[in-house]
């Protein structure tokens, strides 16, 4: 069963069609990318799947591990990552006023059961749950190569080094599925190269299913197992990278045909 699938999937905006009939799937410990010019609809489609919109139409599934298709369309993003998705975003969102451990900290609170009354009434077991937070918070950013600057703030990071710690912060979450906006965006060719070695490893070493937009084809096509296209919200190609790469409307796409 997929981990992930879409059904039929429009995005409207007014009288903007954003998303035409979106249909994907990802498999379990896939790495699937979404890719498509400016405007094609990408980071909507993420928005749909997380929940930050609701479709206009069709549908969005979740396998959450039981091999239960549920239905999480239009469900709060909270929700949504408290069973198993997690997301990074174009534009670096880190809390900025918080250490790198904080921001790590932060997220694991997705799967902490404790509320306020359940701490004041089960002081030790909350205690055990803190100190279990941030042995494993620890461990995600030695993962990431982050634990020396742990104490750093946020922002003193170098560009790079904030998106691995966006990403540690998504992987605090503890998700099944892990969608990618643009990792890539900003980085220099070595930091590029990097990321590109490290995505591999977290499916790899994590056992993840990985869904991502990017603009730079090199990662694209050094790690994606199968690539949907967009193009004005439709899906236009979609298959291997060879095959995507050999596809005459792909090509049309991004570098225009002439008129004859």
């Amino acid at each position: 069963m997929s981990v992930l699938s879409t059904e039929n999937g429009v995005m409207r905006f007014g009288g903007v069609l954003a998303v035409d009939n979106l249909n994907i799937h990802v498999e379990e410990n896939e790495i699937v990318a979404i890719i498509g010019p400016n405007g094609a609809g990408k980071t909507t489609a993420f928005n749909m799947i997380t929940g930050v919109y609701r479709p206009t139409e069709g549908r969005v599934f979740l396998d959450c591990g039981n091999g239960e298709k549920q239905d999480i369309t239009g469900r709060r993003p909270d929700l949504i990552a408290a069973m198993g998705v997690a997301r990074t975003f174009q534009n670096i969102r880190l809390f900025k006023e918080q250490s790198v451990l904080d921001n790590v900290l932060l997220a694991n609170h997705v799967r902490l059961k404790n509320g306020f009354f359940s701490a004041m009434a089960h002081w030790p077991y909350y205690y055990k749950s803190e100190r279990e937070m941030r042995r494993r918070s620890f461990e995600l950013l030695e993962r990431v190569g982050l634990v020396e600057s742990a104490n750093e703030m946020a922002t003193s990071l170098p560009y790079g080094l904030q998106r691995r710690l966006e990403i540690a912060r998504a992987l605090a979450t503890q998700p099944r599925l892990l969608l990618l906006d643009e990792p890539a965006a900003g980085m220099n060719p070595k930091e590029t190269e990097d990321l590109t070695q490290f995505v591999a490893e977290l499916r790899k070493d994590l056992g993840l299913t990985i869904l991502l937009i990017e603009h730079h084809m090199q990662i694209v096509m050094d790690i994606s197992d199968r690539i949907y296209v967009l193009d004005y919200g439709k899906t236009i190609a979609e298959g291997t990278p060879k095959k995507v790469q050999d596809d005459p409307a792909v090509i049309a796409a991004y570098l225009g045909v002439d008129e004859e």
